[in-house]
């Protein structure tokens, strides 16, 4: 299995235009919300526990985030906690907001990963790899800390492998 810098790396090798970067902080956490909100119903009850599909989906890639890195997987863990604590309140609407929600949601994120990949002129990271679709929100949380001025070493160790971020 690939290492998290491995991942990372690869992944930012396709977003070095801040301006992508900055759709990718839009249009991921829309495709996540819409994806859990879409994959909330149906609902089964085993025992106490109301299980989905899109909880079973973030427990797997949950799972994944915490294999590669244990602090950063446990900060996933909790961001993919309430994306499905909003695609089960999604999912418990009527059937017309729900689909708004979850298939609009989905195209218009699409939309702007889009745009964002016109201003980097490179396709997206999972054409080549469908991990990306996986490392994509992992990507713009290690992006939004790197922000914050945390984890120096880990976002200097990308920008060794894949260059630096170009302004527009």
């Amino acid at each position: 299995m690939k290492t998290l810098t491995q991942h990372l790396a690869q992944y930012a090798a396709y977003h070095r235009d801040e301006r992508n970067i900055a759709t990718h902080f839009v249009g991921i956490p829309l495709i996540v919300l819409a994806t859990t909100a879409l994959l909330s119903r149906p609902v089964w009850q085993v025992g106490d526990l109301a299980v989905s599909p899109a909880w079973l989906a973030a427990l797997a890639v949950s799972l994944f985030y915490v294999a590669l890195n244990r602090p950063l997987g446990l900060l996933m863990s909790a961001l993919m906690a309430g994306a499905v604590w909003f695609g089960a309140w999604a999912a418990s609407q009527s059937t017309v907001v729900w689909l708004v929600v979850g298939v609009g949601g989905f195209a218009l994120g699409w939309v702007i990963q889009f745009v964002g990949h016109v201003f980097e002129g490179r396709k997206p990271a999972f054409v080549d790899d469908l991990i990306g679709l996986v490392v994509g929100p992992l990507f713009v949380v290690a992006e939004a800390l790197f922000m914050l001025g945390l984890l120096p070493a880990l976002k200097a160790e990308i920008e060794c492998r894949s260059g630096p971020t170009r302004r527009a």
